[in-house]
């Protein structure tokens, strides 16, 4: 930014000098042509009151000249005796002067000159006054040229000078927010970095990168989190297919060993689920872009209930097909949970119904006539492995992931899951999906 500054104020301030070197140069030919024009009348005034004489008085050494219309010298000042007549043409018919510069004239000084030329009288009698001077050079006054000259790198180093000063001032709290990212790491996320007292693109940014460290502490809170609970329930089955084997293997002659086997399936089937369920949630996290397709969920919800048997029966009300544009196998994973958490749950009988809402929504309720979940946890039931305390001895084959992978699915559609109560008043839990239509 300095460097460009600097070179915007050369450039501006050498354009700025030149047009000013350009005035004084002007201002000091015009002082000239009119000292010119001023002796140029003297001299005039001599020769209608024929007191011209030669040599023509010049005591500060003007170069003075008169000639007839033929062209002969009649009188000039003494550095102009013996020379050639000034060779510029008259002046117009209506005007008695007229001026010029010529260059390459026989007259002392200089190439160039300018010329301020007086007719006197009319006709064949007229005499021509010339008065001459040096034309002014680059620098005509020194001292003012040098003040100009001087000026361009003053202003050149002031705006220089001026734009670092302002940049390292707006950039200072850039450099503490760089200092603080660099020392943030995984285990200290909950530092922020400083934010400037002025609201402007900087504070802006510091808004920005602490509102981005807040998600992600929470994210990693989140991570930990689940670590930690997956390792907790991957822990549980581990430690009874452990047991079981170990008891089998301390006492093989007094181990019924089909108990043994069909206790150690359970457990198997229980990991088995639970690492489903985390992979299920890493393809969702990973890529929400799977292949989308028109699919009837009526026709899913009757595969999934008939596809293996339930403790509770199962009754589904559709009045036709009802269609959404998403992916078959994750719609079907969000059903499948949504049924055996309902069955898990129920007392007898769990009921799903499937409509169309306008003007493009599909909504799905699955309802159970379980003893329901108070307000003030339907939202935990959405977070991974949560269990309520007073439903655990009903959940004990879930893995805490079935509800939370439905939530996902659901968003991943652009829909949404919430629990509700049933609308008829009797106990029970009522999961309430909307997704938009195909």
């Amino acid at each position: 930014m300095t460097v460009t500054a600097v070179l915007i104020a050369l450039v501006l301030s050498s354009a700025l000098c030149a047009v000013l070197l350009a005035l004084i140069q002007r201002d000091a030919a015009n002082q000239t042509v009119k000292e010119l024009a001023r002796e140029g009348r003297v001299v005039a005034a001599s020769v209608n009151t024929g007191r011209l004489t030669d040599p023509i008085p010049a005591p500060d050494g003007e170069l003075l000249q008169v000639a007839d219309r033929r062209g002969r010298v009649l009188a000039a000042s003494p550095l102009m005796q013996d020379r050639a007549r000034v060779p510029i043409r008259p002046p117009p018919r209506d005007e008695d002067r007229r001026d010029g510069r010529l260059c390459g004239i026989d007259a002392p000084g200089g190439r160039c000159f300018l010329v301020v030329e007086y007719q006197v009288g009319l006709g064949a009698p007229a005499k021509f006054v010339y008065s001459l001077s040096p034309a002014p050079g680059p620098l005509p006054r020194p001292l003012a040229a040098s003040l100009v000259l001087i000026s361009i790198p003053f202003i050149t180093g002031l705006a220089g000078y001026g734009t670092w000063l302002a940049a390292s001032r707006t950039l200072r709290p850039v450099d503490g927010i760089r200092r603080e990212l660099d020392e943030i790491t995984a285990t200290d996320l909950e530092r922020r970095v400083p934010v400037p007292p002025r609201r402007d693109e900087v504070g802006l940014l510091a808004e920005s990168v602490n509102a981005t460290l807040d998600r992600l502490e929470q994210a990693v809170a989140r991570q930990r989190g689940f670590v930690s609970d997956v390792s907790h329930e991957l822990r549980s089955p581990l430690t009874a297919l452990r047991m079981e084997l170990e008891l089998a293997l301390s006492a093989p002659d007094d181990a019924d060993l089909p108990e043994t086997l069909q206790a150690v399936l359970i457990n198997a089937e229980r990991l088995s689920a639970v690492v489903d369920d985390l992979l299920a949630l890493t393809r969702l996290e990973a890529d929400r872009n799977f292949t989308r397709e028109p699919v009837d969920l009526t026709e899913i919800t009757d595969e999934e209930v008939l596809r293996r048997p339930r403790r509770s029966q199962v009754t589904v009300l559709s009045e036709g097909p009802v269609t959404v544009h998403g992916g078959r196998s994750e719609l079907a994973r969000l059903v499948t949970n949504l049924l055996d958490n309902a069955d898990r749950h129920a007392a007898s009988e769990v009921t799903v119904i499937l409509r169309a809402e306008p003007p493009d929504t599909a909504v799905v309720e699955v309802i159970d006539d379980g003893t329901g979940i108070p307000p003030e946890d339907r939202e935990r039931v959405f977070e991974r492995f949560a269990r309520l305390a007073e439903g655990r001895h009903r959940d004990a084959g879930g893995t805490g992931l079935g509800l939370a992978i439905a939530r996902d699915i659901a968003e991943a559609h652009r829909g949404s899951l919430i629990l509700t109560d049933r609308i008829d008043g009797v106990p029970g839990a009522r999961f309430v999906l909307r997704l938009p239509g195909d």
